[in-house]
This record gives C-alpha cells, structure tokens and sequence, in this order.
C-alpha cells in the first residue's frame, strides 16, 4: 500500500487510497462517500448491519470494480477478524445518524460506540491506516439552565449522546496512547438526495410531508435555526480531513442557518404544493441546537462550503420528486470523479 502523504491545504502533496473500509456506508453520508472515493480509483468496502441503513442506497455500486458490500455488524465479535483488506483508511460511520434512528435500541447504540469503535480502530491499526471517526456535536442545555444537561447519562436519547462521548474519548486515548492516526470529525445537519425522510427534522420532514400533501409542520414559532450542510460540501470536509493526520476534532457543517419557517416555506415554493403550515408545540426542552465552529477545518484544511442551503434544498426537492441523479455532480459542473482527483492531485 502507499503510504499517504502529509497533509498540505494547497493539495499538493496528498497520496492516493488504494482501498477504504467504510463503516455505516450504506447510510446517508456512507453511500455518497463510497460514491466519491470509487469515481475517485479507490477501492471499497462498504460495511453495514442495515439497522438504519439502506441497501438500494449503495445498489447503483453493485457490479463496479473494486467495490463489495459486506452486510455484517461491526460490533459483532469476529467482524474485525473477516474483513481482510489491506485497508489505507478506515471511514467509521456506524451507528445511528439521528437521535430518532433506533431510539428503541440503547444498548446497541452503545455497543457500536464502543465494541464497534474498537474493532474499526483494530483494523485500522492492524494495516497503519488513517482512521477517522464520524461523530455528532453535543447538544448544549438552555441559557437558562431549565434543558436537562446532555451529560445526564439516563436522559431521554442519552443512549446516542454517551456512545459518541464513549468513541471519541477511544480514538483520541488510542492517537495517545499508541500514536495511531485517528481523528473525529463532528458532523451537523447535512442533508441532499437519499436522505432520511422519517427522522423528524428540517428539511427532510418538510420535504416529505410537501410531496405528500400534507400541513408541513413546524414547531413552536418557527423561529429556530438549523445550520445546514449540503451532502457533497460534507464529502468534501471528510475526505479533506481523512486525508490529514489531525487528532483534533473537526466540526463540519453549514455556516448558513436558516430558520424552520423559513425552511418550510422553501420546501412548499419549491414542491410546488398546497400545504399548508401548521404550527406545533415545541417539545425540544428548551435544548439549544448546536452551531459548527467550522474555523478549524477551513484554517487547516482549506474546507469551505459552496452550496447555498437555498440551492441545496432545489437540488433535493428535484431528486425526491425524480427529476435528477440522486449523485448529482458537484455545483462547479464537474463531474464527481474529477471532483474527488483534486484530493489526490
């Protein structure tokens, strides 16, 4: 395997990967990054229990040279041990997206967070490969203090929260401890074509509900924002940041934030449907919806978003109604794999 290059934020020095583990890669992110990295040369396995995932997600990559999907848990004992790789570079996206996805099931939710985390990291440490962890922002209290607190390890949802606290503190004892090359990339609200449409949120229930006819809800007075990151802006962040040596973690999200009303009267224009809007009660408990503080990732890695949340919800609306690719090329008109060369130019 070629040993990948320094990072350098002018891209000049960065290697090729010859084959990339994604875990969780029939999900949202994972199916467009194995999209990317396979239009890009590389190599993939695409590892998925298909709890949340999706398998027609990752269908359009059957057949193609060089790509296998692998439907197994990456928390099973014995997983670590079948895939076989030589791997340069282990993408770990295992685990539930959302604070909706599977809150039913708390203890599997922590055991990818941690068994999971731990084998990932093995394989990765087993063929000195860069590992990196894709992790979710913590969700702050109210300035008033009445939110519970999010290190309340027995609150509603907590099960997500403390597996993502548990595989962060993993990885960065492991870049401590053994001087592997991990890093965490914290991702927020990214959305585009593939999205889940049943997690609740803007704009996927917005979009879901226009398309359907339905009052497009929005809860309280409208007025929270959401920082949005258009998906192929997301790729981007995690292979510029996979492709560095940083153990820092790396917020990576849109530095636009509009609001839910806003959202929702987008998604109506733009559906072109009669729905109304329909004002709901707020039950967020006062929690404060985490904002990106993408400084780091544009400073070191030179990551910059380009797809304006309007632009973007177009682009999805068109997808869902089955009017455009659902892996559109990039905004620039590039094709996605002239796109994903500049990674290794």
């Amino acid at each position: 395997m070629m040993p990948m290059a320094a990072f350098s934020p002018r891209g000049e020095s960065r290697g090729p990967w010859d084959r990339v583990l994604v875990t969780g890669g029939a999900g949202f992110l994972g199916s467009h990054l194995c999209t990317r990295l396979l239009d890009a040369g590389a190599g993939v396995d695409c590892l998925d229990n298909l709890s949340t995932g999706r398998a027609e997600r990752v269908a359009h990559l059957s057949g193609r040279p060089g790509f296998r999907f692998l439907e197994r848990d990456i928390s099973e004992p014995g997983c670590a041990d079948a895939l076989t790789g030589p791997y340069d570079l282990v993408l770990h996206l295992a685990g539930p997206a959302s604070p909706a996805a599977r809150p039913d099931r708390p203890v599997e939710v922590l055991d990818t967070g941690s068994l999971g985390t731990r084998a990932a990291l093995a394989v990765a440490g087993r063929d000195g490969a860069r590992f990196l962890l894709a992790s979710s922002p913590p969700v702050r209290p109210a300035p008033d203090g009445d939110a519970p607190d999010d290190a309340d390890p027995v609150r509603p949802h907590s099960a997500r929260a403390e597996a993502a606290r548990f595989a962060e503190a993993l990885v960065a004892a492991h870049a401590g401890a053994h001087g592997s090359n991990a890093g965490i990339v914290r991702l927020f609200t990214a959305y585009g074509p593939g999205m889940r449409t049943d997690c609740g949120g803007p704009p996927a229930a917005a979009i879901e509900q226009a398309l359907a006819g339905r009052p497009v809800t929005v809860t309280g007075d409208g007025g929270r924002r959401h920082p949005l990151c258009y998906v192929s802006d997301m790729v981007d962040g995690v292979l510029l940041v996979a492709a560095g040596r940083s153990v820092r973690p790396v917020d990576l999200g849109g530095d636009e934030a509009p609001t839910a009303l806003d959202i929702a009267r987008l998604v109506i224009a733009l559906t072109g449907s009669d729905s109304p809007l329909e004002f709901v009660e707020d039950t967020a408990d006062g929690a404060v919806e985490p904002r990106p503080v993408t400084g780091f990732a544009r400073e070191i890695f030179g990551w910059l978003p380009c797809v304006t949340w309007q632009d973007g919800l177009e682009r999805t609306v068109a997808a869902f109604r089955g009017g455009s690719d659902p892996f559109p090329a990039a905004p620039t008109g590039r094709t996605a794999a002239e796109r994903t060369g500049e990674w290794w130019a």
